[in-house]
């Protein structure tokens, strides 16, 4: 679940459209948390549609039983029907008594469903299920059913869950009789049910024979309801251009419908979609055109809605001051108090994270007056726990009024028998006592809540629940049993990797909150362990740990699970293959700067700094900035001395007398924006005696030595930027020299260059042409978001996840691997601390084996020489890639007086392969 109502989840988008009586709009992995507070919501799509058509009305009109009773289960599921056919015969008044009563068990169940009561919800279904299996009625059985299972799934519950929608599917087998005007929507839970359990190949077929009965049907709705579920499930699987353009098809289509209310509900749906799916600016665009429509409809429901995801759009952009405007007017707008609150309680957390503490204290008391007023439902408990979370950081009210609020969840979570929302209310209540250092009590709360985690089988609650024990029993000094429960809350964020991003969404938009913090603290724990017990399994531990931070980092950048190819252990490398490398890893602390250091064939060194993390990273953004200016070379060499003392200088000696010459960095945090190759010895830099070359952790994609492969390029390069990016990047009129070096060293070689560098081109180019290397020399930008990273073509920027579509299109029409990816004039985002997110998440999504990529921009007559030499020492020297790399930073260093300053040859890295 989300820590707050913004974060949305694996938005599955339609596949809840079928409902009690019409639709259960969720954009949520056990919907009941999220609720109304983002995307489509509950029936509102239900109540859009009654207003236009009067379904419901004329239906109960109708006289004839069976008539009757299909008619009224069609409008629960399809939404649009044609004009009912009146019954020739007039229905007996007991059984049409009958039939109504179970109807209206299925309207009952709907009404406990929206006001957020599932436990009632199911028991209420469970009896509309009994009474038409017991009056022979399959069809509505079949209907209950389902429904009963959206009611488990809600609740957590996906086993029962699973085992309802398949029993409805036998059931409905059974009464073949008009099936299929039920039977899609029933497929649609399905799905939905699938998607939950990870079952996502299972979900797109069956979300692909909904979408055949539903064109069979003639419903237009629920073609475009289903499509959207596909384009997620595509997104999930990872093929994101088909997801994308089944999206595109999907807003196309949606542009030429008139304006309706259903069609600002299924904009806003394919808005989140979008949004869910990384594509922010095209989000936006659906989003406001959803918010258009509703706003000339003037539907103040659908207003709110729409200022609602807009605002979840704007917080992911980190555009804070758009989202609290978005969400203010949500609130302003909407009629559901819910609605209203959640819209709120998202405002007073984003006033608390940018430190608007005035306002956000002025706006807590309108909040707590209007929770007093709600009825208790699922949404209701997930606004108080919401709201708890951001008081904890407010630090205010009282710890008391915090207590009560937590408190009043956990009791109304009881009451209507939602476990899910349960466990995240005892859990809340447990960190609100950490707060106030009553251990004893946080851990029982907290031990509570984990047991109703597991019991229910979700890791994604389990894994918070496990690592607050863990934090509650660091704070007891039980370090050896707080060890073991980090390990059990990071196993489950392992086991959840995949679904981390592309199934439960929830985890993902608190990313240095909610996960970040479990792997750095689990690695203070074991170095802090290691001081008393010098176990070398607790360093292999903590460095594990770093190399799973960093594969989640690149798991949050792109909003899926990135490294899948085959992989072999850095250690097995070093050890069999590489006796000559090194592995060092860096880690930095709060409070220390550790490093653990990899010799082959030895035991695993480390040593602490006693540098806090504020001291270390004010040095190396000192680094950056004075290697830009030509005058303070001086003193980036002593700023660069002292990180060399830190990193190096320990193990100086056994380097040198195991004969390595090659380190390879695995860089923590700020670390990852200095170039490592400048590092200052005091006489002489680190690439004068050691090829040096970045890698993300312990495994490495498995490839041969480039010495042993025949080098085939094909190079694209760009000398004038776009015209609407002329003010930003200047031209590079070397490139035609660095391409004609390239080809001087004996590389064969494709070009594209200026108009015929497009990105239809360059697509065209990389399915036919046989090569091993790309060359991209263009302006480009590595950013900590995806949205912002991008190289730029002669018809404008290449965003890094069309880029990646655009070469894994490649991987399926070719059998020679991407062995290097070269970016000659790229950059790292000014001021972006994470920058290099993009720059490794580009190497990693390309496919590449190796990539080499710049730090900052710098003169292209230097990168042109710079590259001309890499090349000829990797075709004719035969070296490794690493070592063409540092021979070319040397030469430029001792033989080009003119670019021998570290701001012309040190901002060139090699990630990846070394070899």
């Amino acid at each position: 679940m989300t820590e707050k109502f913004y974060g949305f989840k694996r938005s599955k988008m339609y596949r809840g459209r079928f409902g009690f009586t019409v639709d259960l709009f969720f954009v949520s992995r056990r919907g009941a948390e999220r609720s109304q507070s983002g995307g489509f919501r509950r029936s509102e799509l239900r109540w859009a549609q009654r207003g236009e058509r009067k379904v419901r009305t004329f239906a109960r009109g109708l006289v004839s039983g069976w008539i009757f009773i299909l008619l009224v289960l069609v409008t629960a599921f399809v939404c649009v029907i044609g004009s009912p056919v009146a019954a020739k015969m007039p229905m007996l008044e007991s059984a049409k008594s009958e039939n109504v009563q179970r109807v209206d068990l299925l309207e009952q169940g709907k009404m406990l469903y929206d006001a957020g009561r599932f436990a009632e919800s199911v028991e209420i279904l469970q009896q509309a299920a009994i009474a038409f299996r017991n009056q022979g009625d399959g069809l509505g059985q079949a209907v209950a059913l389902s429904n009963l299972a959206l009611a488990f799934q809600q609740l957590g519950k996906l086993k029962p869950a699973q085992q309802v929608i398949t029993e409805s599917m036998k059931v409905l087998e059974r009464s073949p009789e008009n099936a299929n005007k039920v039977l899609a929507p029933i497929l649609d839970v399905q799905g939905s049910i699938q998607l939950d359990l990870g079952q996502t190949q299972q979900a797109l077929q069956t979300w692909q024979r909904a979408e055949g009965i539903y064109q069979q049907l003639g419903d237009r709705n629920g073609i475009i309801q289903t499509r959207i579920n596909q384009a997620q499930a595509w997104q999930v699987l990872g093929f994101y251009r088909r997801s994308l353009t089944l999206s595109t098809q999907l807003q196309e289509e949606l542009r030429s419908q008139p304006d309706s209310i259903t069609k600002v509900v299924e904009l806003r749906s394919l808005g989140d979609a979008l949004q869910l799916a990384g594509n922010l600016q095209q989000s936006r665009q659906v989003l406001q055109q959803s918010l258009e429509i509703a706003q000339k409809l003037k539907s103040p429901e659908n207003v709110s809605a729409a200022l609602f995801s807009l605002g979840n759009g704007a917080r992911v952009q980190q555009d804070l001051a758009s989202a609290i405007a978005f969400y203010q007017q949500a609130a302003t707008v909407a009629p559901n108090p819910i609605i209203k609150i959640q819209a709120q309680i998202n405002q007073l957390s984003l006033l608390v994270n940018k430190a608007q503490i005035t306002t956000a204290q002025q706006l807590f008391p309108q909040i707590q007056t209007q929770l007093a007023n709600l009825p208790p439902s699922s949404a209701t408990i997930y606004a108080r726990i919401y709201l708890v979370q951001s008081l904890l950081k407010l630090k205010e009210p009282t710890p008391l009024v915090i207590a009560e609020i937590s408190a009043a969840a956990v009791q109304q979570a009881r009451d209507i028998g939602d476990e899910r929302a349960l466990s995240f209310a005892l859990g809340t209540l447990g960190s609100v006592y950490e707060q106030t250092q009553q251990w004893s009590t946080a851990q029982e709360l907290t031990q509570q809540a984990l047991d109703i985690a597991q019991a229910i089988d979700a890791p994604d609650i389990a894994y918070r629940w496990h690592w607050q024990i863990g934090r509650l029993l660091k704070q007891q000094g039980n370090i050896i049993s707080a060890i073991a429960a980090y390990d059990l809350a990071v196993d489950e964020l392992q086991t959840l990797r995949s679904d981390l991003v592309a199934v439960n969404r929830d985890v993902q938009f608190s990313f240095k909150e909610s996960v970040e913090p479990v792997y750095r603290q689990s690695v203070e724990l074991l170095l802090q362990s290691y001081k008393t017990n010098k176990s070398e399994q607790n360093l292999d531990k903590a460095r594990q740990r770093m190399e799973a931070l960093q594969l989640a980092e690149l798991d949050d950048f792109f909003r899926e699970a990135c490294l899948q190819a085959k992989t072999v252990l850095l250690d097995t490398v070093v050890d069999q293959e590489n006796p000559t490398t090194a592995i060092i890893y860096p880690i930095i602390l709060p409070q220390q700067l550790h490093v653990i250091v990899k010799i082959p064939k030895q035991p695993l060194h480390h040593y602490a700094i006693e540098k806090s993390q504020a001291e270390v990273e004010d040095i190396l953004k000192q680094i950056r900035e004075y290697i830009l200016e030509p005058d303070r070379t001086d003193e980036v060499d002593l700023l660069s001395q002292q990180v060399y003392n830190w990193l190096i200088k320990p193990v100086e000696s056994d380097l040198k007398n195991s004969k390595v010459d090659t380190l390879v960095f695995v860089l923590d945090g700020a670390l990852r924006n200095v170039p490592i190759a400048a590092l200052y010895d005091g006489q002489q830099y680190l690439v004068e005696k050691y090829a040096v070359a970045l890698n993300l952790g312990l495994q490495l994609i498995e490839s041969k030595p480039l010495t042993q492969t025949k080098l085939n390029v094909l190079a694209a390069g760009l000398v004038e930027p776009p015209p609407n990016f002329q003010q930003q990047f200047p031209p590079l009129p070397e490139i035609k020299s660095e391409f004609n070096f390239i080809s001087q060293a004996g590389v064969t070689t494709t070009e594209l260059l200026d108009r015929q560098f497009n990105s239809k081109n360059l697509e065209t180019k990389v399915n036919a042409t046989p090569f091993n290397i790309l060359h991209l020399a263009t302006h480009g930008q590595f950013s900590s978001r995806p949205e912002d990273t991008f190289i730029l073509a002669a018809d404008g920027p290449i965003n890094v996840t069309q880029f990646d579509s655009l070469l894994r299109r490649r991987d399926e029409t070719q059998t020679q691997s991407l062995e290097m990816l070269v970016l000659s004039a790229c950059q790292t985002a000014v001021g972006d601390n994470r920058a290099t997110l993009g720059l490794a998440g580009a190497s990693v999504k390309a496919g590449a084996r190796s990539t080499l990529a710049s730090l900052w921009h710098i003169n292209d007559k230097s990168t042109a020489i710079l590259i001309g030499e890499f090349y000829r020492e990797l075709a004719k020297a035969k070296v490794t890639k690493a070592e063409a790399l540092r021979r070319a930073q040397v030469a430029l260093l001792k033989n080009y007086p003119n670019y021998n300053r570290p701001i012309f040859w040190a901002p060139y890295v090699l990630i990846g392969q070394w070899r």
